[in-house]
């Protein structure tokens, strides 16, 4: 019989799948009643392809998770990390773990958007220029990669414990599912949410063929980042965004092979379009 934290920890990593594809299903529903994108005709063929994508990226994450697991008990023994150099309360400890977490995760993202090498491999999530709540998983295995070789070396320097982690993942993943969706909601609603979370009109920004607004809206999970470090952006009427990148269009780069495949194209050059838009920093 395991004890009760190793029992929490095994709850939480069984659970946030299952609430993960619960929420899943459940946006794709609703995104065929009250879509902002209209006119979408292979919506079977584009999740398929993307859950695909994403079965093949969990498989190559459960082998890090002895890894992580390793590095996180050993900065927790040898009290190293920012949150063990100080005694926290147990709550300001759970707060300050996912917002450090949450911060690192916004800086990861903007460096996937400066280094080349790092592009080429992100650049299959901004390839999509059918965006769904399935979007939210599709990410290229080379990205997976070095994300967890990054996190092998963040972990241990923040502290995080491996609850405090799986806790994240399980409230960040519905969060990043739901600003992926193709999904209608009024303006009134996305401004209340977005002072506290990433919404759908954020992150539609994000995913632009325009450069200028690619490069904007970086946060995961909570949208402080994005305010604090001047890199928060609106479009006025988010459903005139192009979605996707230029010299993606073809169909064979939409399938799971071309996907694979397309960082090791000659070309994986980013949009540069010259097209003009409204902010409304907000």
């Amino acid at each position: 019989m395991g004890t009760p934290e190793t029992d929490f920890v095994s709850w939480l990593h069984h659970s946030r799948h299952f609430v993960a594809a619960v929420t899943l299903a459940l946006l794709w529903w609703i995104e065929s009643v009250a879509p902002m994108f209209s006119g979408r005709a292979r919506r079977l063929s584009h999740v398929a392809n993307n859950l695909a994508l994403a079965a093949i990226n969990a498989l190559v994450a459960s082998g890090f998770a002895l890894a992580i697991l390793a590095v996180t008990e050993w900065a927790r023994a040898r009290h190293f990390g920012l949150l063990n150099l100080v005694a926290l309360p147990e709550w300001l400890s759970w707060i300050g773990a996912i917002a450090l977490f949450d911060c690192w995760q916004y800086w990861w993202h903007r460096l996937n958007h400066r280094a080349p090498l790092l592009w080429r491999f992100h650049a299959v999530h901004h390839s999509d220029a059918e965006m769904d709540a399935s979007s939210g998983v599709r990410f290229h295995t080379g990205e997976i990669v070095f994300s967890f070789l990054a996190r092998l070396l963040v972990v241990p320097v923040i502290g995080i414990s491996v609850p405090q982690l799986l806790v994240y993942e399980a409230i960040s993943l519905p969060v990043i599912l739901f600003h992926h969706s193709n999904l209608r909601i009024s303006n009134r609603i996305d401004r209340c949410l977005r002072w506290l979370i990433v919404t759908p009109r954020m992150h539609y920004v994000h995913h632009s063929r325009w450069q200028p607004e690619t490069d904007s809206n970086f946060a995961s999970f909570l949208s402080v980042w994005d305010r604090l470090f001047r890199s928060f952006r609106l479009r006025s009427k988010p459903e005139e965004i192009s979605l996707g990148l230029d010299d993606y269009e073809e169909r064979e780069w939409r399938r799971l092979p071309g996907m694979l495949a397309s960082p090791f194209r000659k070309s994986s050059a980013r949009a540069t379009t010259s097209q003009r838009t409204t902010t409304d920093n907000r």
